[in-house]
């Protein structure tokens, strides 16, 4: 807790100006400094910020500024009417605050004068008191029971607890023993609570009623924080209760996984885990606010004095506001959770939609992928059936053309046979001669002429029937191609 606060406000004519508060533990008052903004430069402002608030050097205050001196009082405000500050929740904390301190302040001077008359009666001794060590150990205990009630300030009871344990340096034999003693019942208690998380532990490796065994847990956590322990034993047993939790929330939730996190589903689960944890451990947090509480009322009422009963209405008040604080933030947390739930629903829906797709598009291209291997396959038969045709052609016209050449010699070879035969020496020779001679060269000649067009226009009209098949049955291929990738396509989806 701070004795000084720095911060801005305004005065009664809504000037601002810079506002510093101070707590004097010893009178019971706060002196309150106010600057004008003329007077609160960038660097005065920061020197107050890093060395008068936290005590680390002095700074010389303006002239002109104004100091005003005011009792501390819980009901009344710790500011004047005409003062006001941009951040009332910091005055009203600190007041709350500033009132503990002061109580706590004059407990730590009782048991100061308490320890110091302890001391003297210490330093008169010869050798070792068995009523000294009884009275030491009743104060320390005392002591000890208000520090971990934290009534007492941290400064306080370290400096009670360094003067206590120098008193009880001074009885070595007696601590020797002491010390013994506690090792002893430290190893005990240890052994007991190992027994008992061996029990869950076993509880924890069945896999059942995981809720309760972690309840359990929490229950065995706060039986440990009462119970007397070295350093050592303790830090073995915290470890031992953590590695349980953490096994017991492996099982119930799953293993946290290396894979995914990266995509909107795993960040917002990431953030999801994050959070109920951090609402775990706000739910402990309230509970341990609600069971001091719980003590400070119960104990309010059987205290020793005045002075005790105010400080522990002090820390009522205190524990109050902070549960209060928790329990809004607690409840922001749920708000925050329920976002998140809603989100992670949204998240998965858009993820499997995505999943969907993708499988849908990697179905399309292997589809397609066939239907393209399908093609070129189809193609290059097509293509063999095409060089066939083509070969087949050139065969067949190279037999017709010898089959010219043949029919041509022919008709040579008749001509040149007629012409070869003997003169008519009659006149009725002569004239069936002259008139057979000029037919059969005529007919001959058309046979041939003939015979050379059928032959010519066979060749064309092969070519012709030939490529018109081979045309028709590629197009009627790659009409049978498209069918098959369009019904494949719609098989997909």
């Amino acid at each position: 807790m701070k004795n000084k606060i720095v911060l801005w406000g305004t005065n009664a004519a809504d000037e601002r100006m810079l506002v510093a508060l101070e707590l004097k533990v010893a009178q019971n008052k706060v002196m309150i400094y106010t600057f004008s903004e003329a007077q609160a430069s960038d660097e005065f402002y920061q020197q107050m910020m890093d060395l008068w608030r936290d005590d680390k050097g002095e700074v010389a205050f303006p002239d002109g500024h104004q100091a005003i001196a005011r009792e501390l009082s819980v009901s009344e405000s710790l500011l004047p009417d005409d003062i006001r500050v941009e951040r009332s929740d910091v005055i009203q904390r600190a007041q709350t605050e500033w009132h503990f301190v002061v109580l706590s302040s004059k407990l730590s001077e009782a048991y100061k004068s308490e320890i110091q008359d302890l001391e003297e009666t210490l330093a008169g001794l010869k050798e070792y008191s068995k009523d000294m060590w009884d009275s030491l150990k009743q104060f320390w205990d005392k002591v000890q029971q208000q520090a971990q009630e934290r009534t007492l300030l941290k400064e306080h009871a370290d400096e009670l607890r360094d003067r206590t344990n120098k008193a009880f340096e001074d009885l070595k034999a007696l601590r020797s023993k002491m010390d013994d003693a506690f090792r002893q019942q430290s190893k005990e208690n240890m052994d007991r609570f190992t027994a008992l998380l061996q029990d869950i532990d076993t509880r924890i490796k069945e896999n059942k009623h995981l809720n309760r065994v972690f309840d359990d847990l929490k229950q065995l956590q706060r039986d440990i924080k009462d119970v007397a322990f070295t350093k050592e034993h303790r830090n073995k047993m915290w470890q031992k209760v953590d590695d349980a939790f953490k096994e017991v929330k492996e099982k119930r939730f799953g293993e946290k996984r290396e894979t995914g996190n990266d995509s909107p589903l795993g960040r917002v689960q990431s953030r999801y885990d994050g959070l109920l944890n951090a609402i775990e451990k706000m739910e402990r947090s309230i509970e341990r606010d609600a069971e001091d509480l719980e003590f400070q009322q119960r104990k309010i009422n059987t205290t020793d004095g005045q002075l005790e009963a105010q400080i522990r209405q002090a820390k009522i008040l205190m524990i109050q506001q902070r549960y209060d604080s928790k329990k809004e933030k607690l409840d922001e947390m749920l708000k925050t959770k329920e976002q998140l739930e809603q989100r992670m629903e949204r998240e998965k829906a858009q993820q499997a939609k995505r999943e969907a797709q993708q499988k849908e598009e990697a179905a399309r291209k292997e589809a397609a992928e066939k239907a393209k291997e399908k093609i070129a396959e189809d193609i290059r038969k097509q293509q063999e059936s095409i060089q066939v045709a083509a070969e087949e052609l050139e065969t067949a016209a190279l037999a017709i053309n010898e089959q010219k050449k043949g029919k041509a010699a022919t008709a040579r070879q008749v001509v040149e046979e007629k012409a070869a035969e003997p003169e008519a020496t009659t006149e009725s020779t002569e004239e069936t001669q002259s008139t057979a001679a000029p037919k059969a060269g005529e007919s001959l000649l058309g046979a041939i002429g003939t015979t050379l067009g059928e032959s010519l226009e066979d060749v064309v009209d092969t070519v012709r029937a030939v490529a018109e098949v081979v045309s028709q049955q590629f197009q009627e291929k790659v009409e049978e191609i498209k069918a098959d990738i369009n019904e494949a396509l719609a098989e997909e989806e």
